[in-house]
């Protein structure tokens, strides 16, 4: 056999060799963070939303990329804190930000921050979870619509989780600019106290997202879904209407969690862990424990993450423009 023609051939075989593990969607370890320690910043309390989806991420990050993953909590400021520090990282692929809507909101809510959503990109977004309304199980209205027809024009409490969240800005939007009833905003520290005041009819209605705690009380009795603000119902409590049922069309709002990176990453590392990423997020184990907890799991490259990002800064800063919020 001549050399040419052994070197033809060992050309081929490391084509193929390139090809087949292109092919399998392994992602390459030595294309994530050299440092062989991945942190993922969580912009929000351990327990909460994105907390719970960052470690069910984690924990598959771990097996596939073979690097040691640590979750670091720096609540505060509506995730501000947390997405400044990622922004201001060492783009190497070792700091991700995990986060919420909150980030698409804070673009246009928060006229000064030390940062700016052109700081960060987009990994990946990963769970979805549609905003909901709910009221104290002794209210006589069993839907959104039956509820605001009993009101007959009285303003309508409203408690959610803080000012500038989604579940605040969604409830706003959608009670001056689409339902057209008289609302007022009460702040809580928290989605927990605020669904005790509901519970205790201190406040008339609860928004939140659907999250586990929130459906688990629905299911329980504790609390009465009236309406998602979603295209179709969601698994986890099933009986509870979307607002586009109630005459309410054309209206949607979902709180979701994303992963970023600084803005000057290598785009061959935001592809390999978002490749990873949407591994873990396709496992069957990790589906069921979400969807459990009522998250709706997403995949999709990272371009598709980008664009949604973008789409939702846009949609979330519409909603505050028209509801005439700022934190100024």
């Amino acid at each position: 056999m001549s050399c040419r023609h052994m070197l033809s051939l060992a050309i081929t075989a490391l084509v193929l060799a390139i090809l087949a593990v292109s092919l399998s969607g392994k992602p390459s370890s030595a294309q994530t963070c050299p440092a062989g320690k991945i942190t993922i910043v969580v912009g929000f309390a351990p327990g909460g939303f994105a907390d719970t989806t960052a470690r069910f991420v984690a924990e598959g990050l771990r097996e596939r990329l073979r690097q040691t993953i640590v979750i670091e909590n720096r609540a505060g400021a509506g995730g501000n804190i947390a997405a400044a520090l990622v922004a201001q990282a060492a783009p190497d692929g070792c700091t991700l930000l995990a986060t919420t809507t909150a980030l698409a909101i804070n673009e246009t809510f928060v006229a000064s921050k030390p940062f700016s959503a052109n700081d960060l990109k987009t990994v990946a977004i990963v769970t979805s979870n549609p905003e909901a309304l709910a009221t104290s199980p002794g209210n006589p209205a069993d839907s959104l619509s039956a509820f605001i027809k009993a009101m007959n024009g009285k303003v309508i409490n409203f408690g959610s989780a803080g000012t500038g969240t989604g579940s605040h800005i969604e409830a706003e939007y959608f009670f001056k600019n689409i339902a057209k009833v008289p609302a007022q905003h009460i702040p809580f520290q928290g989605g927990a106290p605020a669904a005790t005041a509901v519970m205790g009819n201190q406040v008339d209605l609860l928004a939140a997202t659907l999250s586990g705690e929130v459906a688990g009380q629905i299911r329980a009795g504790n609390l009465k879904g009236l309406g998602i603000a979603a295209d179709k119902r969601s698994a986890a409590v099933p009986d509870v209407p979307t607002f586009a049922e109630q005459g309410f069309p054309n209206f949607t709002a979902a709180s979701w969690v994303g992963f970023f990176a600084p803005a000057k990453t290598d785009p061959r590392v935001l592809e390999t862990l978002n490749l990873a990423i949407n591994q873990v997020m396709t496992s069957p184990d990790i589906q069921a424990r979400l969807v459990s907890l009522g998250f709706d799991p997403l995949t999709g490259s990272q371009a598709e993450a980008d664009k949604m990002f973008n789409a939702e800064i846009r949609k979330w800063g519409d909603m505050v423009k028209a509801s005439n919020l700022s934190n100024r």
